[in-house]
């Protein structure tokens, strides 16, 4: 269960102004709007979410680096667990012609608002009940998704994950020390696990989560 890092080079891309995102509007109402995980967390204002969120092939570079790493084949199959509005699947059918994918996210307005040519493949549902079968899936990912979740949703997320997948890739937030700890308070809009590295490697260990992981840090 090796840390490998497939997405700090695009988190990093991003540049953040802490201080602003807590003052400029009120962080409750922020969390509020972007908890219903609607229009206004995927497509409105910056201040309560992506501010937008629209395909620039962005991804494709993850694609191509999981793929590889993981030896993904036409005909293999990966699911996406938080999946959002299908980018990184639609990459995935361009990184490796003919491979079989499926997503699914809480969000229906995600779903609804999907890239088209993925959008017949992704599915409403909660991580912390998976709707399929042992083992089948070639790759289960799940991308700065899992700290979304209370514990109790937690455990039986990274169980499930587990459960149906043969290999795992997972991407949480976290932090090292003070400063990004606060930075991480200050951004985010719907984290509820806040755990330090040492704390997702114990929940790891407590739900017998097998799979590669690495942490999102707010520096």
């Amino acid at each position: 269960m090796p840390e490998i890092d497939f997405i700090s080079p695009l988190h990093k891309k991003t540049k953040r102004d802490y201080l602003a995102r807590v003052n400029e509007f009120p962080k409750a109402e922020a969390a509020k709007l972007a908890k219903q995980f609607a229009r206004d967390y995927w497509d409105g204002d910056r201040k309560v979410g992506y501010g937008g969120m629209r395909y620039d092939g962005r991804w494709r570079v993850v694609a191509d680096a999981m793929a590889k790493h993981y030896g993904l084949k036409a005909g293999d199959k990966i699911l996406d667990v938080g999946c959002g509005k299908g980018f990184l699947l639609y990459d995935f059918t361009q990184a490796v012609p003919g491979i079989e994918v499926c997503g699914l996210d809480i969000s229906s307005y995600a779903i609804e608002n999907a890239k088209e040519e993925v959008k017949p493949f992704l599915q409403v549902g909660h991580a912390k009940q998976l709707p399929f079968a042992d083992k089948s899936f070639d790759l289960v990912i799940s991308i700065t998704t899992l700290h979304n979740l209370y514990c109790y949703d937690l455990d039986s997320a990274l169980r499930e994950m587990e459960r149906v997948g043969k290999q795992k890739y997972l991407v949480v937030e976290s932090y090292r020390n003070e400063e990004e700890k606060a930075n991480l308070l200050y951004w985010q809009l719907t984290c509820e696990a806040f755990c330090t590295p040492e704390e997702w490697a114990w929940w790891f260990k407590q739900t017998g989560f097998t799979g590669d992981y690495s942490y999102i840090y707010f520096e």
